[in-house]
């Protein structure tokens, strides 16, 4: 009987340290902008219209099929806080494959034999995957990849290849497997086409553009789609691809009619905005969908002016 209870009390303790195990947040944040914002640090539930705890939200992600985390690209609080993430569900076992918007497809096979090409370093994989550094600092994207790598999972191209991006857009209509979106949607994102390029796009690109949003939707969430089924994907991206109501889980969801919406989980590090408080401010919504299950906010890592330089 002694021996019995010493069985059960060994199988309490582990289910309560696998319960209680948490994401580990960063000591202090790189962004300097904003550090005192009363929303900083702080993650919001677009679902329950509620603020929840690190716990809360970690058990929430942790039940999830599909797991999207997106980013300001610029942002390295925004990496770390992936980084934490990763690291808290590739020490689980819950995870099977990672997908990274910052490698296309024509990356795939250097990424089929990563394994096999014993990379001992964070720097030799950089090399190994002839890195784009001009388009991605691996400072932030680096730490990512090796994480994944060292825990054998499947990585991911996730992006068109230039050559297929080209083509997309050379177009004269959409392809059927792009073909998911209303005419609302399809305005929205010529909006947000528009907004994105400072208004300098002429109007007679926004066709093209779109084709090529969605061809990039459709390519992520297409290279979501191998790996053991019951174990989760992650995808890494801009919050843009990230949004539930017009993104990547939009294509999740039209090339698997089965799927639950719930079963994708969306999070947007989102920076702060010095005179706004109030989270539903900065959750969009597209219909009756919210962008995001999850906002995580964070400080400001530049207030320049993107536009300011091209006019």
């Amino acid at each position: 009987m002694v021996h019995v209870k010493k069985l059960f009390f060994v199988i309490a303790l582990s289910l309560s340290a696998y319960s209680y195990s948490e994401i580990e947040r960063p000591l202090s944040w790189q962004s300097r902008l904003y550090v005192d914002h009363v929303l900083v640090g702080k993650i919001w539930d677009s679902a329950n219209q509620e603020f929840v705890s690190i716990e809360e939200f970690t058990s929430a992600i942790e039940e999830s099929r599909y797991l999207i985390l997106g980013e300001k690209h610029d942002n390295p609080d925004h990496h770390e806080l992936q980084l934490a993430i990763l690291n808290h569900l590739l020490d689980l076992n819950l995870v099977s494959l990672v997908a990274f918007e910052m490698m296309d497809s024509d990356s795939q096979e250097r990424l089929d034999t990563l394994h096999s090409a014993k990379n001992q370093d964070s720097e030799a994989l950089k090399e190994y995957l002839q890195w784009d550094e001009e388009g991605w600092e691996w400072l932030f994207y680096g730490p990512l990849i090796y994480s994944a790598y060292s825990s054998g999972v499947s990585i991911k191209a996730s992006n068109l290849s230039n050559s297929r991006m080209m083509e997309i857009y050379g177009l004269s209509e959409l392809p059927p497997e792009l073909d998911i979106f209303d005419d609302i949607t399809r305005r929205r994102l010529a909006s947000d086409i528009d907004e994105s390029h400072c208004g300098l796009l002429p109007e007679s690109q926004f066709p093209s553009m779109i084709r090529v949003q969605q061809g990039r939707d459709y390519s992520m969430a297409s290279s979501l789609s191998s790996g053991k089924d019951e174990l989760m994907k992650i995808l890494i991206a801009g919050n843009y691809h990230a949004r539930k109501d017009l993104g990547v889980p939009k294509y999740l969801m039209a090339n698997d009619l089965r799927l639950a919406a719930d079963s994708i989980v969306s999070v947007s590090f989102m920076e702060v905005n010095l005179n706004e408080t109030e989270p539903n401010a900065y959750l969009e919504m597209l219909g009756d969908m919210a962008s995001h299950d999850f906002l995580w906010f964070t400080p400001v890592v530049s207030e320049e002016d993107y536009c300011a330089s091209l006019r």
